[in-house]
């Protein structure tokens, strides 16, 4: 476990339950999810976003959830690096 605390891209302390505003996701990483889903996860830019976990690597974890073309919900939980979050 990482003992270093989790900051944001301003070295605020971020921890469980903060609201942290995505402000960046590399193409990269977008570039890594299936294709009809890169749209969703490239959304999450600018948007806000408790913090659900924090993890091994003291990475804040956020959650998008939606509904897929059958009804059915989705979600994806993705670890923050301090750069790409402000806490609000």
């Amino acid at each position: 476990m990482n003992s270093n605390p989790t900051l944001d891209f301003k070295n605020q302390p971020v921890g469980l339950g903060d609201i942290v505003r995505v402000i960046h996701l590399s193409d990269e990483f977008i570039g890594h999810f299936p294709e009809d889903e890169q749209i969703l996860i490239a959304s999450m830019i600018g948007n806000f976003f408790k913090v659900i976990a924090i993890d091994e690597l003291g990475q804040a974890c956020v959650m998008r959830e939606w509904h897929d073309e059958r009804g059915q919900l989705q979600s994806h939980v993705i670890a923050l690096e301090s750069e790409e979050m402000e806490k609000i």
